[in-house]
């Protein structure tokens, strides 16, 4: 699933390909993946216009539409992602944004989110308005997550912090040494100072990479092995589920 670290890779194909522009046409192949915008429509918005710069936050991709108070909006869901090519299309090339010497496209197999396309700020605000802060740029966490929730569910809530998703969110856990399953009110200010300094250093390796890098001295490299052991002490791992998602901890490094 593409978390904060891909789509910020998405945003850097778009802004060294696509910026400042013109769009020559716009080829929807699958009108499934747009969301309140129809293809006529769309085409019709972008054909001759030009991106200005995009910006992301959390897993949301906005890219403001020069000329015009548009602005468009990415989404990648589960299996989406970004990219700039030239020749035939990729069977899960859903929209094809066209440029003179490439194409900028989004690919999408199970088509569970998509593209939209915000008239103005206002209709920007109301698409955004239950996304939390970035999970990159957030200040104090004891300011954001809710007491109540348990570790894990905050994080991957995206209405509290954007960006985390399951990869994420253990890996940040278990560099933090926190248990998942705590909730957040029986965190000191300390340990949750902690846990946005791993957070950031975390979320800025991963984005380097491009990717939540499933490297042997990261949990992530280990969470799927059938024994898989822990990469700092070698405890066998735990797995269960937390805030819905599957969910893999170490016993010993992060007690309950």
């Amino acid at each position: 699933m593409p978390e904060l670290p891909d789509v910020e890779g998405f945003r850097r194909v778009l802004a060294e390909h696509a910026v400042n522009r013109r769009i020559t046409g716009v080829v929807v192949r699958d009108a499934q993946v747009l969301r309140d915008v129809g293809a006529a429509a769309l085409r019709e918005a972008l054909t001759g216009r030009r991106f200005a710069e995009p910006r992301r936050l959390g897993k949301w991709l906005l890219v403001p539409v020069r000329g015009g108070p548009a602005t468009v909006v990415l989404h990648f869901g589960m299996t989406g992602s970004l990219h700039w090519q030239t020749g035939e299309p990729h069977r899960h090339d859903r929209v094809i944004f066209c440029f003179a010497d490439g194409e900028l496209r989004y690919r999408d197999m199970r088509k569970l989110q998509g593209l939209r396309l915000a008239a103005d700020e206002q209709a920007l605000d109301r698409l955004l308005a239950d996304t939390g802060p970035d999970a990159l740029e957030v200040g104090p966490l004891k300011d954001v997550l809710p007491p109540r929730k348990q570790l894990k569910a905050a994080l991957v809530d995206q209405s509290v912090l954007a960006g985390l998703g399951n990869l994420l969110a253990d890996e940040i856990l278990w560099r933090a040494k926190l248990n998942p399953y705590r909730k957040v009110s029986s965190v000191g200010e300390k340990e949750l100072g902690l846990l946005r300094t791993t957070m950031r250093k975390t979320l800025r390796e991963s984005v380097e990479a491009g990717r939540v890098p499933p490297r042997p001295s990261w949990l992530t490299g280990r969470r799927d092995e059938p024994s898989g052991s822990c990469p700092r002490c070698g405890t066998t791992l735990e797995h269960g589920r937390a805030g819905g998602r599957g969910t893999v901890w170490c016993p010993h490094c992060q007690p309950g």
